[in-house]
Order: C-alpha cells, then sequence, then structure tokens
C-alpha cells in the first residue's frame, strides 16, 4: 500500500470523550457561563485532537514550503521568480516575517524545498532545508496541467513525509508557504471547488494594478478551460492546477491528522493545499484550526467549503509564509491555559450562579 493510503486509514474524527470532557469542565470554570467565548471553542477542538483535557502543545513548529510556478510568464506577480529562492535565503538567515513572528510565538520554522527553480544543494547538504524537490517548478498552467499525475502523489506524500519526520520533535504544526506566483493555482484551486465566479475569488496578490488584476482574471479562466481538473478528486486538481508547494501543505495536514496533531492552517495559499486534503481525506477537517482570513477576496470562500465561518484573526494579512499560523499559536496557547489552568467553582470554593 502507499504512503498516501495508509496515512488517510489512520485519520478519524477527534476523540468524542475528550471533548465531552473538556466541555464539562469548561462549563464550570469560575466565570459567567462560556464567557471566553471562541477560546472556550477552540480548547474543546483541541482536547478532542489531541484525545485528552490536558493537552500540550508547548513543542511548536512552522512548516514553510518552498516552490515555483510556470504560470509567471503570463504576468500575474509583480515579482520575478527569482525572488523564491532568494527567500529562502532569507528564511534560513533568520530576516523573514516568518522568522520574526515564529520567535515570538515560541515555534522553529522549518524551510522545504519542494520545487524551487534553483539548486538549493548547499541548503539541504548543510541541514538548513529538507530537499523534497519534486522538480524545477510547475508547468505554465495556461498552456497546460502543472504536473503529472505522478509528480502530484509525489508531492502530497513529500509532504507526509515531512509531518512524519517532524512528528516525534512537535506537538503542533502550521502551515506556510513561498512561491512567487501562487495565488494563481490557489484562486484557480478555489473556483474549482467552491464553484463561485473567478472574478469574486481573484486578489491583488503581490500588489497588481487593475489592468494587471484584470489579466490575472483572464488567465485564470483560461487555466481552467483548458485543464478541466476533476472538481472532486484532489490528486487530479493538483496535478492540473496546482504546486509543489500546495502538494507538499496538503500532505503535511494530511500527515498532521493521522498523528492526531493539530495543524494551524495560514492563508490563501495554505487555505489551498487544505482544499486538496480535504478532498482527499475529507475527516481531516477535525484537525485544521484556521488561524486567519486573508485579504485576498477568495479566502472565505475557500473556507467556508472546508467549514470555517470565522477564523481566529482577521487581521488583514496578505504575505503568507506561515505568519498567520505563527500568530495564531499564542491564541492555542491561551485556549490551553483556559481548559488546564483555569479552576472550577468546585475547586475553588466557590459559589456559582445556580447556586
Amino acid at each position: 500500500m502507499k504512503l498516501l493510503e495508509e496515512t488517510c486509514q489512520k485519520i478519524f474524527p477527534q476523540d468524542s470523550r475528550a471533548r465531552d470532557e473538556a466541555r464539562n469542565r469548561l462549563e464550570q470554570l469560575t466565570m459567567p457561563h462560556w464567557a471566553l467565548g471562541d477560546l472556550m471553542d477552540l480548547a474543546v477542538e483541541l482536547a478532542g485532537m489531541s484525545a485528552t483535557i490536558k493537552p500540550s502543545f508547548t513543542n511548536k513548529v512552522i512548516v514553510t514550503m518552498a516552490g515555483d510556478h510556470g504560470v509567471v510568464v503570463e504576468g500575474v506577480s509583480k515579482f520575478p521568480a527569482e525572488v523564491t529562492a532568494q527567500m529562502v535565503y532569507n528564511f534560513v538567515a533568520g530576516g523573514a516575517g516568518i522568522n520574526a513572528l515564529a520567535r515570538q510565538a515560541g515555534a522553529d520554522v522549518n524551510v522545504v524545498d519542494m520545487g524551487v527553480n534553483a539548486d538549493l544543494q548547499d541548503l539541504a547538504k548543510s541541514g538548513a532545508i529538507l530537499n523534497k524537490k519534486v522538480a524545477f517548478g510547475t508547468n505554465n498552467i495556461a498552456g497546460g496541467p502543472a504536473m503529472s499525475l505522478a509528480n502530484a502523489r509525489q508531492s502530497v506524500e513529500s509532504g507526509i513525509e515531512v509531518a512524519l519526520e517532524l512528528g516525534h520533535k512537535y506537538d503542533i504544526f502550521g502551515t506556510g508557504d513561498m512561491g512567487i506566483g501562487n495565488t494563481t493555482p490557489s484562486t484557480a484551486i478555489a473556483a474549482i471547488v467552491t464553484g463561485k465566479p473567478i472574478e469574486e475569488l481573484t486578489g491583488r496578490g503581490t500588489g497588481l494594478d487593475d489592468e494587471q488584476l484584470s489579466g490575472k482574471v483572464r488567465t485564470i479562466k483560461k487555466i481552467i478551460e483548458i485543464n478541466k481538473p476533476d472538481p472532486e478528486n484532489g490528486i487530479d486538481i493538483l496535478a492540473k492546477v496546482g504546486g509543489f508547494e500546495i502538494g507538499g501543505i496538503a500532505g503535511l495536514i494530511l500527515g498532521a491528522a493521522a498523528q492526531k496533531k493539530p495543524v494551524v492552517v495560514d492563508g490563501f495559499i495554505s487555505t489551498a493545499g487544505a482544499l486538496i486534503a480535504c478532498k482527499i481525506e475529507p475527516f481531516i477537517r477535525d484537525y485544521i484550526i484556521f488561524s486567519h482570513r486573508s485579504v485576498e477576496p477568495g479566502h472565505k470562500y475557500m473556507q467556508k467549503a472546508l467549514g470555517c465561518t470565522r477564523p481566529l484573526l482577521d487581521l488583514n494579512l496578505r504575505l503568507g509564509e506561515g505568519t498567520g499560523g505563527a500568530l495564531a499559536m499564542n491564541i492555542v496557547d491561551a485556549a490551553v491555559a483556559v481548559l488546564t489552568e483555569v479552576a472550577t467553582f468546585a475547586e475553588a470554593s466557590v459559589a456559582s450562579s445556580d447556586k
């Protein structure tokens, strides 16, 4: 049996007993009923994911998947493709947005070369990054499929491998991405899965002007018309219009869920990976924490398709890298503290409202 199928067989819904125990405890805390609102809802989720009412997520990691996209030749990004590799070196040096926010959250950053169009062997050999390169970037999806079905499966299984390799060390994962042009395949994935009009889903990405935005919309329409992916087949969607880092994110989510570990999903590109993962195995929804809502207009529809009506944060973020995930890990810590540190009325000898 292949790794993908083996992994999916290990993914089950959350532990209902732990959820019930967590809810019962939270309802007895020394405060008005459910006074900490969404934090308490998250605490129930965390208990269900980890199958205990005393969860611990001390060891945190943001996994930033990197890959290039042939579609950049269509003018869908204001930055040249070379920036992808340059940013990988910046991540390694600790100078990027994700490095600063991960340090603040007490999380490590692991960078994975899924398909950067550059030779990064120096970083891989030194252990500075993980090498899971499928190829040197995807094909131009405006002219045909991004990759073969075999490469799509390989990218997902590589993401699973990363989750398994890191799983012995970390209690919670965060997803991140780096890939110039990757809002275009992500928007195509959003359109295929949600059925929403491309005009409503397409954003400015790295800062496109009105004319460039119109061109991006036309390009995405062409991408879907040419490739015609099966909307119910995650691997087919990934192969036709996706990216290697998007496949890696999907695999990371699957691998985290198989280990019953929460995965904090970042923004627009990470959610495209989550949509692919969900098409492969719907139960991954039970292990996803939606960190924030991106400025990209399609993000809310993608989250809704995954069952999320309101993420933890809404701060007008549009950077990616895993930055929203790192920020949200602070909220995860807060939810755990509420569940495990606040006394019940009985423990504190405080009269409750029903006395």
